[in-house]
């Protein structure tokens, strides 16, 4: 578990689904012992899998303490609130700034402050071009994307820095180098934005703000509403639009641009490569400005948002809280120059041979094999193989491989058992039935039903054997059932039953024990013939004892009262 990096595993909760793999656009996870862990050089941060992870493994870490300790070093930290808090909390801005002003804060202002100026410098650099294309930098996570996995466009995204860099700069030219900044917001990126920003100190997300308001035991419907609260060092106008889907652009539009600029949309981290792939920027004749956000429907869609509310009701709130002012600057009060450097992540290139080789391993020894059925979470059966080449997967991520050498090995157990095996649906037809069975149920028919591919499948089992009835009763009660020495016809047979699918599978291993309980008979009576003769032969020698001790009484009682005689004659 390396939870220094913002999204990490927690190994005892994961439990092989691979759904991680399925939803992280990037594959920037690695599978060991069948854990799932996040590869940091090679995550963006976008949450997918946080979202996507059905047993709460995959965590965002807290940065709560050092939110705390902030507060505890500092006279004077400040709160850079993201616009979607609208969208995550039912508060007024003056109950929410109350809230967080029992926390600690200083003070709260809007990261749309920020926002605003942003769109601004934008403005005028679409207005100075001719030609040529700009991705907006606001999203760290479609800056890391790029930089990462589609570096070649590095260097059309503006070099401004987003709301967020822009609106701390903004409140530490206001208040003073000396503060604190803690933004929160409903983005993970933003943990690895302070990183490279150094421009504020923590990021938080809504998620963990509501913990942390917990924690305290504040109960966020019984904070009174204080008129006096105001964001500082004023409320923001448009730049409340950004984290819907097409409100940088809105906000551009309203800060003016000509009629050769087009301003595009694209939302979704996977729609980034299909709306650039195969783009040739030099046969551009217009200006275009591509508004990208990583979450589908922009930050309000973001993987913190930590709300129920529905989406449609979350970008209605948003827009209902725009405040509108008459005139926009034509010059941004403050701008942050921002230097994004490439760092490409390099696949491996492996040669077609290793791949082939790998596959095999997997049981997909021809191309019919490579079902590509995503089981594993990579799309096809050949990523996976790399992945294996990487050291990034193993072979029992593949759920068909995987399910082969189950059947196989079931099934060669089963063939090899001496006792008769015999698995029946709930109507007795025969699912499953080994040589065994075969040999001891089906008398003459034997080699006709070994010939057959699937030998007894298929079979009514009544017309088999003549104890189906015992199957029925399993397959009703749904209790598994032992008889010993069950009799039928001139046979006896030891017979285990048991459920395997409740009222719809049943298993049966059946001995026949006639041989042994005949020579068990045998040597019974052979053993009471011996007892018998013994005991004859003991009589015998007791009688004789019984004699010889008579006669030997008579003659000692002779001798004895001849001797009395003969001393009472003296």
């Amino acid at each position: 578990m390396n939870n220094q990096y913002p999204v990490y595993t927690l190994t005892n909760e994961c439990h092989d689904c691979y759904k991680c793999i399925r939803e992280c656009p990037v594959k920037a996870i690695r599978i060991e012992n069948g854990h799932a862990s996040v590869i940091p050089e090679r995550c963006v941060a976008c949450g997918s899998c946080v979202k996507a992870c059905p047993s709460n493994a995959k965590r965002v870490r807290t940065d709560i303490d050092k939110a705390k300790n902030l507060i505890l070093s500092k006279k004077d930290v400040y709160v850079s609130l993201a616009p979607s808090w609208r969208a995550s909390f039912e508060n007024s801005a003056e109950k929410m700034i109350a809230l967080l002003k029992q926390l600690g804060f200083k003070d709260v202002s809007e990261t749309a402050l920020g926002a605003q100026e942003v769109s601004i410098k934008t403005a005028q650099m679409l207005n100075e071009c001719e030609k040529g294309l700009f991705i907006s930098s606001a999203c760290p996570v479609i800056v890391d994307y790029i930089r990462l996995y589609m570096s070649e466009f590095t260097k059309y995204i503006t070099p401004i820095g987003s709301p967020l860099m822009t609106h701390a700069k903004m409140l530490k030219e206001i208040y003073g180098d000396d503060i604190g900044i803690v933004f929160i917001g409903p983005c993970i990126g933003k943990k690895n934005e302070v990183t490279y920003s150094g421009l504020f100190d923590v990021a938080l997300t809504f998620e963990e703000l509501r913990m942390w308001v917990n924690d305290e035991i504040i109960d966020i419907s019984k904070v009174v509403k204080d008129d006096k609260y105001k964001f500082v060092p004023e409320s923001a106008y448009e730049g409340t639009l950004y984290p819907i889907d097409g409100g940088m652009n809105k906000t551009i539009k309203k800060s003016g641009v000509n009629d050769n600029v087009q301003l595009l949309e694209v939302c979704g981290l996977t729609s980034l490569p299909r709306a650039l792939n195969n783009l040739d920027v030099e046969k551009l004749d217009k200006t275009i400005f591509i508004e990208a956000l990583a979450c589908d429907g922009g930050c309000v869609g973001g993987p913190c948002i930590s709300s129920e509310k529905a989406g449609i009701t979350m970008v209605s709130d948003i827009l209902t809280k725009e405040k509108k002012r008459d005139k926009i600057p034509s010059e941004p009060k403050v701008v942050v120059k921002y230097n994004i450097e490439p760092k490409k992540v390099v696949n491996s290139d492996y040669p077609i041979e290793d791949i082939l080789k790998t596959l095999k391993k997997i049981g997909k020894h021809s191309v019919d094999d490579e079902l590509n059925c995503g089981g594993c979470g990579y799309a096809t059966c050949r990523d996976l193989a790399k992945a294996l080449l990487d050291g990034d997967a193993e072979t029992s991520m593949c759920v068909s491989y995987m399910r082969k050498i189950a059947v196989r090995k079931a099934a060669a157990m089963i063939r090899c058992m001496p006792a008769a095996i015999v698995m029946v649906d709930n109507n007795l037809n025969i699912l499953e039935a080994n040589d065994s069975f075969m040999k001891m149920f089906t008398g003459d028919m034997y080699e006709v039903f070994k010939s057959r591919p699937d030998g007894l499948t298929g079979a009514a089992l009544d017309r088999i054997v003549d104890f189906a009835d015992l199957f029925k009763t399993i397959l009703k009660t749904g209790k598994d059932l032992h008889k010993e020495r069950y009799h039928v016809k001139n046979r006896l047979y030891d017979i285990s039953a048991f459920t395997i699918e409740e009222n719809e599978i049943v298993g049966a291993v059946i001995t026949d024990v006639t041989s042994a309980e005949t020579n068990r008979e045998k040597i019974s009576q052979k053993a009471q013939e011996v007892i018998s003769k013994n005991i004859s032969i003991v009589q015998e020698i007791a009688c004789l004892l019984g004699e010889h001790m008579v006669e030997t009484e008579t003659l000692l009682s002779s001798i004895a009262n001849d001797y009395d005689e003969k001393e009472d004659s003296v």
